[in-house]
């Protein structure tokens, strides 16, 4: 069976790979890396995620299912205040995000680990993703059922779902959850959806 970027430890050989994106007016410079998503390369959902959003202001933030750390680095590099946890069930994912931000100079700001390691009853005030959808419908739901109660209250999630890949419907079924959803932007095939914690 091939390995998958939600592998735990993928077999495939750590090759390294540097890449620069601008975000929100920072310059980042990142290794990404075999075995892990979006090798090489800012990959066009979250690139539609940061173009079409504004930088959060201060806060504790959930980076889910993180890569190598690109959204959350965002986070930590245009948000002084911010605090940042990075969760990931790829270990080289987890290892490059914490690379990068020792890179970045956001270290004290940015931890990435695998989800068991988040103390319990640790909230945020929001939380950003490019969820993987491909892990299957009910995965992905299990997923975010889990992490949303995480959420401050008034607190948001900001997520990025491809149209084809069941963004309108991921968006009516949050709502019927009691999770109340909304589109911030459509871009290239992509929705950007806003999902509150009611207060």
């Amino acid at each position: 069976m091939s390995d998958h970027y939600f592998s735990a430890d993928p077999s495939v050989p750590f090759e390294r790979e540097t890449f620069t994106c601008s975000v929100w007016g920072h310059d980042l410079s990142l290794v990404s890396g075999a075995g892990v998503f979006s090798r090489g390369h800012l990959d066009h959902a979250t690139a539609v995620l940061l173009r079409e959003t504004e930088p959060p202001v201060q806060g504790r933030f959930l980076d889910l299912g993180c890569g190598y750390g690109v959204i959350g680095l965002a986070i930590a590099s245009a948000v002084p205040l911010a605090s940042v946890t990075a969760v990931d069930v790829n270990e080289r994912a987890i290892a490059l995000a914490n690379e990068n931000a020792r890179a970045l100079g956001v270290a004290g700001r940015l931890v990435a680990c695998r989800p068991e390691q988040v103390p319990t009853g640790e909230v945020y005030d929001e939380i950003w993703s490019n969820p993987p959808i491909r892990i299957g419908k009910q995965a992905l739901h299990d997923l975010l059922l889990t992490w949303l109660p995480r959420l401050a209250p008034g607190g948001r999630a900001v997520m990025v779902v491809g149209k084809n890949l069941g963004a309108d419907s991921l968006q009516r079924w949050l709502g019927e959850q009691g999770w109340p959803t909304s589109r911030l932007a459509s871009s290239k095939g992509f929705r950007v959806l806003e999902a509150r914690r009611v207060p």
